[in-house]
Order: C-alpha cells, then structure tokens, then sequence
C-alpha cells in the first residue's frame, strides 16, 4: 500500500478547517430535518439555505426516520436530547402518519 506524505502546511489548512466547521445542535438538526420533510423548498435549495451538503440532510433525515421506524422513540429523543418539545412533538406526529 502506498503511503502519502502531507506537508506542514497541509497538516495545519486541514486542523484549521476542521476547527472551524459548523457544528449543528440536535435543534437545529430537527429543525432542518422538518423543513425537508415539508416540502416547501427542494433539498437543494433548503441545503443552499443552511450551508449543508444534501448528504449530510439526507442522513440525518435517515437517522431520525429509522429510530422512529423501530419504534425506538427513547433513542430519536436522545439523538434529539436539549432540543424544543415542539420540534420533537411535529416530528414524532409527522413520523406517526
């Protein structure tokens, strides 16, 4: 296997964007997640709106359907934990349809 060496300077743009990413509260996941489930806007535009790739939309989306799919309600509130009861409240009632 062939191993790549990295510069300095490349070690040190990686530790800076990875300082400087965007982390998401479980809110503001939910949040999101519900706009995507209204339809009102494509994905794209929603993910252009949030500065989010469409990946990473889709995967929290998948996340919290599947803990709602096994009836695992406990742990879609622990993915949610801190987060708005009235969130929570829309998203169990839309996964509930």
């Amino acid at each position: 296997m062939r191993k790549t060496t990295t510069s300095p300077g490349e070690k040190i743009l990686k530790g800076i964007k990875r300082a400087t990413r965007k982390h998401y509260s479980s809110e503001e996941k939910i949040r999101i997640v519900l706009d995507g489930l209204r339809g009102e806007d494509s994905i794209a535009e929603l993910c252009r709106r949030e500065d989010i790739s469409q990946g990473i939309s889709y995967k929290w989306s998948k996340d919290f359907m599947e803990a709602a799919k096994l009836g695992h309600r406990g742990r879609a509130q622990k993915l949610a934990l801190g987060c708005n009861p009235v969130y929570l409240s829309a998203l169990f009632t839309y996964m509930d349809r």
